[in-house]
């Protein structure tokens, strides 16, 4: 039987009167970049570590390869953390510090230095070995500390906030680095991270947590481009939210009435009924705007009042001001000199089809 590499089972774990995983289940499978996305305090370092064995669940099970992890010291079990700060001994060489491992197992010295090159390798560090950690640029220690882990071949490679040490610039290298890794390696790996674009580039699929509590597990673009709930569309980048009152539903599309707009049409989720009060959802590169008001394919075309034009480079970022005050954000990609530029002051047409807006009704 194929189990997933990780599984969890109404996990349930409180700090004292504080419940951190409430009642939380999910399936990591085998071979994955799993990432738990969440804001400071939803449960995911908890989830981490008792996956890790760092602490034990009060109620529920810990599965690994179809394994129970009840009782299994963390010493034990098949996985590896690499921490945000990276742990690396300041006095040991590159070599030493992911062979060390290794040497407290009593492995073979033959068999150290080829698993250390091999590791070494992996992380494009093999010409390295012999430095100190205090010779290494910060993306470098996390490839140490990574190398360390993946020495030992876990089945699971736990990675807590593993580029949070890193500046900006570097981070985002390191993000398509890490993921390039972890398929070279074709190992699992479980990623806490509260950067809501470090999971969308790296993770095959994310669980957004909040208050110990699972909202939604998904691709990258099932998460971002259809949220299961407001939370996960608010905390997972930016969005566009008016509220309103469903006037009508015509099969698969519904029609939305809100104040000072006019009726605004979307694509229907189950159970979206007339008389319903919902929020339609609509990111700011969905947005389409022209000096015009015709639809031209549009399904929606609302006025609005250019509050701020910024330009980052490869788009306009504009605040629009739209309906009953409400301040919505449109980016419009750079494609040309040619290209309509409005400046604030000026009146436009915010258009978009049905499919690029979300409905929901919390």
């Amino acid at each position: 039987m194929n189990h997933p590499s990780v599984e969890l089972r109404h996990v349930v774990k409180a700090h004292g009167t504080t419940v951190a995983v409430d009642r939380l289940s999910l399936e990591v499978r085998r071979g994955e970049f799993f990432s738990l996305l969440g804001p400071s305090g939803s449960g995911k370092t908890t989830t981490l570590r008792l996956v890790a064995g760092f602490e034990q669940p009060d109620q529920g099970e810990v599965l690994i390869d179809g394994r129970s992890m009840r009782d299994v010291p963390p010493n034990l079990r098949p996985v590896n953390l690499v921490f945000q700060h990276y742990a690396l001994f300041p006095h040991l060489t590159v070599s030493g510090n992911v062979a060390f491992g290794l040497e407290m197992r009593g492995v073979a010295r033959a068999e150290i230095r080829s698993r250390v090159g091999e590791a070494l390798e992996m992380v494009h560090l093999a010409a390295h070995g012999d430095r100190l950690p205090a010779q290494l640029s910060g993306g470098e220690q996390q490839r140490v500390a990574l190398a360390r882990a993946l020495v030992n071949r876990p089945s699971v490679v736990l990675l807590d906030e593993p580029l949070g040490a890193l500046d900006q610039q570097l981070r985002q290298e390191m993000q398509g680095e890490l993921k390039a890794i972890q398929e070279q390696v074709g190992l699992t790996f479980v990623c806490v991270t509260h950067h809501q674009e470090e999971a969308l580039t790296m993770s095959d699929r994310v669980a957004v947590l909040h208050q110990g509590r699972v909202l939604q597990v998904g691709t990258p673009q099932e998460v971002y481009g259809a949220p299961a709930s407001l939370f996960v569309a608010n905390f997972i980048g930016v969005s566009n939210r008016v509220e309103g009152r469903v006037a009508a539903v015509d099969g698969a599309r519904c029609h939305i009435e809100a104040p000072g707009l006019p009726v605004i049409h979307a694509d229907a989720r189950a159970g979206i009924e007339p008389g319903s009060r919902v929020s339609l959802i609509v990111r700011p590169e969905r947005l389409h705007l022209s000096a015009q008001p015709a639809l031209n394919g549009f399904d929606n075309s609302v006025p609005a009042l250019v509050a701020k034009a910024v330009y980052n480079g490869h788009e306009m970022q504009y605040q629009l001001r739209v309906g009953d005050g409400l301040l919505w954000t449109a980016r419009v990609p750079n494609a040309g000199s040619e290209q309509t530029r409005f400046r604030p002051g000026e009146t436009v047409v915010v258009r978009w089809t049905s499919r690029e807006g979300v409905v929901l009704t919390e």
